[in-house]
């Protein structure tokens, strides 16, 4: 299993330098995670750069994996992974939906960089 952070998916949608290593769990649907925040904030920054069509089509690829919405068994958890690494809200969420579920978190936000489970790729 795989999510993909915030960082990785804009990157991927941008086509930036990393975007090539991010296509290959993006690409396996059946097994993405999706945490429903990382919805939030791809949608947000894509309809602030490129407009609300744009967002809509982004969050609709985004859909094609298995979204997680935030429970509140989740909330907890993410809250005390929170406090645990000094992460804030979002990618305590994104974390703690990737570690209930055994995935691999892929990201290139340095809040992880030093974390097991995950995939981290230095920014270009």
């Amino acid at each position: 299993m795989n999510v993909v952070d915030s960082s990785a998916w804009l990157e991927y949608l941008a086509d930036g330098p990393n975007a090539g290593l991010f296509a290959t769990p993006l690409k396996e649907r059946t097994a993405l995670v999706v945490p429903s925040i990382t919805i939030y904030e791809v949608f947000k920054v894509v309809c602030r750069q490129r407009g609300e069509d744009a967002a809509l089509q982004a969050a609709a690829l985004m859909q094609q994996g298995r979204v997680i919405e935030l429970s509140p068994s989740l909330a907890m958890v993410a809250a005390k992974t929170s406090l645990e690494l000094a992460l804030p809200m979002a990618d305590s969420i994104i974390l703690a939906t990737a570690r209930l579920h055994n995935a691999l978190l892929w990201t290139q936000d340095d809040h992880f960089s030093n974390l097991s489970g995950v995939q981290y790729v230095h920014k270009v």
